[in-house]
């Protein structure tokens, strides 16, 4: 009847709304699955080691590429690969065969480098080249700051003592002396050295007797190392006639007060070098090498400097 509802049929803009709301409905799942998607594919592909393992690739591959060692062979001829080259080879090597790698090149490489080969960890192999690689490094790391040390001491020492002066430097190396400075003395600066020795201290009787004994000493350890030295020259016939030949020379070359400045750095480097190389018998390189107090050289330079010029201050006012 008009006017009346049928039960049995909804409204048409019902139907339309309800069509409306389903389709939305779907969308916003297919939003969310897509969505939930995203998520998964923006989190990060790798962890944090495996960025590791490729900072480590990374820093290896150079490493070994830009060392000289060969990375493959190549026939006569051939041009030589480049640095990009290289790590290409490098690269697919330890894909192949990493233990082979790291056994082929583990003197080029740096304990930073061993995380990419994390994944052998349980190879007996493996942890060995690795420890070698471990002490190489370590090894290394303590050389230099041996040599660190003894540098720093060796400034100390050129400040505050005599055991870098001419006389010290003379007794310790002799025959090194005679060859750079010695044989090149006029007979005034002879005697010039000589009054300034006599100069030095109270210049007492004990004085005298224990500078003469120095200097004969000094002497004789001079002539037993000239001795050693022509035994050694007369083993080998043919270079001795160009030695006499080449000391002949020397005999008439007369050099230059500029030479002459020149020869004396020479020999001053040489004994400076040989305190470093740990050369000096005499020196106790225990109290310098195991000296923690020499860690940082800036400090024990400074420090240094100041006690100079503080000397020199107090000079000056007792001058004045």
């Amino acid at each position: 009847m008009w006017g009346e509802i049928d039960e049995g049929h909804k409204p048409v803009t019902s139907a339309i709304f309800e069509a409306q709301t389903t389709k939305e409905d779907d969308e916003m799942v297919q939003a969310t699955d897509i969505s939930a998607r995203d998520m998964v594919s923006s989190q990060p592909s790798k962890p944090q080691v495996q960025e590791e393992v490729t900072s480590s690739l990374t820093s290896m591959m150079q490493a070994i590429a830009t060392s000289g060692s060969p990375v493959k062979s190549q026939q006569l001829g051939e041009p030589d690969l480049t640095v990009e080259e290289k790590k290409e080879v490098l690269m697919e090597q330890y894909k192949v065969k990493p233990l082979v790698f790291l056994e082929r090149y583990h003197v080029h490489m740096k304990p930073e480098h061993l995380e990419a080969f994390s994944h052998l960890s349980s190879d007996c192999r493996a942890q060995y080249y690795c420890t070698e690689v471990q002490k190489r490094a370590s090894s290394s790391a303590n050389r230099t700051r041996v040599r660190n040390h003894r540098y720093a001491a060796l400034r100390a020492l050129q400040r505050e003592g005599q055991y870098f002066s001419e006389e010290q430097m003379r007794f310790r190396e002799p025959l090194l002396y005679e060859q750079y400075i010695g044989q090149y003395l006029s007979e005034e600066e002879i005697l010039q050295r000589s009054e300034e020795a006599m100069q030095k201290g109270p210049g007492s009787l004990a004085d005298l007797l224990i500078d003469s004994y120095q200097e004969r000493q000094l002497q004789n350890r001079l002539q037993d190392e000239q001795e050693r030295q022509q035994c050694a020259e007369e083993e080998e016939e043919e270079e001795e006639e160009e030695e006499e030949n080449e000391e002949s020379r020397q005999a008439e070359w007369e050099p230059t007060a500029e030479e002459k400045a020149m020869l004396r750095e020479e020999f001053l480097s040489q004994m400076h070098q040989r305190f470093l190389d740990g050369k000096d018998k005499d020196f106790n390189y225990s109290e310098v090498d195991e000296n923690p107090d020499y860690d940082n050289l800036d400090i024990v330079n400074r420090d240094a400097e100041d006690r100079y010029f503080d000397e020199d201050e107090e000079d000056e006012e007792n001058m004045e």
